[in-house]
């Protein structure tokens, strides 16, 4: 009796002792987990020059590159592409000015002024926080190359202060035709916004791409730095000037790139402009026109139609880096976008108290049926500026909703994204074309889907689009358009909603995996 309440006395106390450890085994992993975005107040240290290139961004980043010599109009040099030529050379000759240069939009031949200057501001923010990975992958001379092909187009395409074409070509006649870029024979009118038929968004975005272009081709070639940045003010002055909607005035443009608005296009612009020349001016615009346009507190994505997160988050440095010299009043104003900017960063945690129910269950953000990888890239291209503001300025955390997180987390985020894109997915599908195993084989594009050699015209060229087999040539570096929300992926020629790749894709893409490719601290001023 007595050895039996000896003994149910050691079972006692070791049951006590398990719930014990179990308590504190669940305490510890509490705080870990709680310290992997919290961590206290400790900064993380600043990184210092590029580090080693992390080969799967790198290897990733060389082919998406190539993308954009794919899309290239106008008579090429240095050509690299077997299966492209020239084309376009007579684009522009009916009003005689030289638009043969650009780049095509998607896998037609059209050329949309709005979403190319769109490719070129984002490429050229690339540039500028990314110049110094890009260069030690071996790609900034490549990424400056084919920005400055469209900023040509761009130039030409201002013909004077108050005149600027903003599309070449008739979708409805390009459409109706499935035929190479070397040998298309359709009509390529001309489309422009003037004071008559004004276009706010997109003056203003080519405003915004002419700016921040002349930014990196300041310390390279002065000169055409100084052109851009000439026509980037007259441009803004004009959209700002002669306020209205491009798909009012011009109704025919809703079909494809229809625009919700022109508000986020002007703080872009003028934010591209402050940086490009330190004028207060600029930035008194976007400070008085906060309230007006930039939707404070609501979060939105970034896209070639709207560009409020990417303003916030281009705006956030000077809070980051540069607000010293500025009154009171500019400090509390752009206090507001960064504000915004971490309430899109807070929606793109998943786990965040805010965050966005928008996903598939492989973990992509998913917000439209058609091009739905533009969203996701974007964020996570975002993610990536934000979070190396943060590394470098050693702002330890930002606080969503009590919930806080790191840098590093902002980069997980990103990576997952990219990772997703390059083939870590339900599907096990790489959606760069070009990288990995397994890639589509039936890219929605006009010229990888006709042989070089074919002999086509406008109509019969269509039994290449309805040809079961693989594209005869590769779109290498195309970024598709991406898979159902249910993560399913149908690779037909057909499917242009999945199928197409863009070239404002091509830019988004290029920016995501250059700022994945290492790590360094981003310069503080852009001047």
């Amino acid at each position: 009796m007595g050895a039996e309440k000896h003994s149910r006395g050691y079972c006692g106390w070791f049951i006590v002792l398990v719930v014990l450890a179990v308590v504190v085994a669940a305490i510890v992993l509490a705080v870990k987990k709680k310290s992997d975005h919290d961590g206290g107040d400790q900064a993380a240290p600043v990184p210092g020059p590029p580090g080693a290139i992390q080969k799967k961004y790198g290897d990733a980043l060389k082919i998406a590159m190539q993308f954009f010599d794919i899309q290239k109009s106008g008579k090429l040099e240095d050509n690299t592409i077997s299966w492209r030529g020239d084309s376009a050379l007579k684009d522009g000759s009916e009003a005689d000015v030289d638009l043969s240069k650009g780049m095509f939009d998607a896998g037609d031949h059209m050329k949309f002024g709005f979403p190319m200057a769109y490719t070129a501001t984002v490429l050229s923010w690339a540039i500028l926080e990314y110049g110094d990975q890009m260069k030690a992958a071996n790609q900034l001379e490549t990424a400056r190359g084919s920005l400055k092909w469209i900023t040509d187009y761009l130039v030409n395409a201002h013909a004077s202060d108050n005149v600027l074409y903003i599309q070449v070509g008739d979708p409805d006649l390009d459409h109706g035709c499935w035929d190479r870029p070397e040998t298309m024979t359709e009509k390529r009118p001309l489309t422009q916004v003037n004071t008559s038929t004004p276009g706010t968004e997109v003056a203003a975005e080519t405003a915004a791409a002419m700016a921040s272009a002349s930014l990196v081709f300041k310390t390279v070639d002065s000169t055409y730095s100084s052109t851009l940045l000439k026509h980037a003010k007259q441009l803004f002055t004009f959209a700002d000037k002669y306020q209205a909607s491009y798909s009012l005035s011009i109704p025919e443009v809703q079909t494809y790139y229809n625009s919700t608005g022109y508000g986020d296009e002007l703080l872009w612009a003028a934010s591209w402009l402050y940086h490009a020349t330190r004028d207060q001016s600029y930035l008194e615009y976007v400070v008085q026109n906060g309230n007006k346009y930039a939707k404070f507190g609501s979060p939105t994505w970034f896209c070639w139609d709207n560009k409020l997160a990417g303003t916030q988050v281009l705006l956030s440095r000077l809070s980051f880096f540069g607000a010293n010299d500025l009154s009171s009043s500019m400090k509390s104003g752009l206090q507001n976008y960064r504000k915004t900017a971490e309430a899109v960063m807070c929606g793109l945690f998943p786990k965040s108290p805010t965050a966005t129910t928008s996903r598939t269950d492989g973990g992509l953000i998913w917000v439209s049926e058609w091009n739905s990888l533009q969203h996701p890239v974007a964020s996570a291209f975002l993610a990536t500026i934000y979070s190396d503001y943060m590394l470098t300025s050693r702002t330890a955390k930002i606080s969503c909703n009590g919930e806080t997180y790191r840098p590093s987390d902002l980069r997980k985020f990103a990576q997952s994204q990219a990772d997703y894109v390059l083939g870590d997915n339900p599907n096990q599908m790489s959606y760069l074309v070009g990288y990995g195993d397994k890639y589509p084989q039936h890219v929605h594009h006009r010229g990888a889907s006709i042989p070089a050699n074919a002999k086509t015209n406008c109509k019969d060229g269509f039994k290449w689009l309805d040809a079961t087999d693989p594209n005869p040539n590769v779109a290498t570096g195309a970024l598709v358009g991406g898979p159902f929300q249910n993560e399913t992926y149908i690779d037909s020629r057909n499917n242009s909603m999945q199928g197409e790749p863009s070239t404002y894709n091509s830019a988004l893409i290029v920016g995501l995996l250059s700022g994945l490719v290492t790590t360094s601290s981003v310069v503080q001023s852009f001047t």
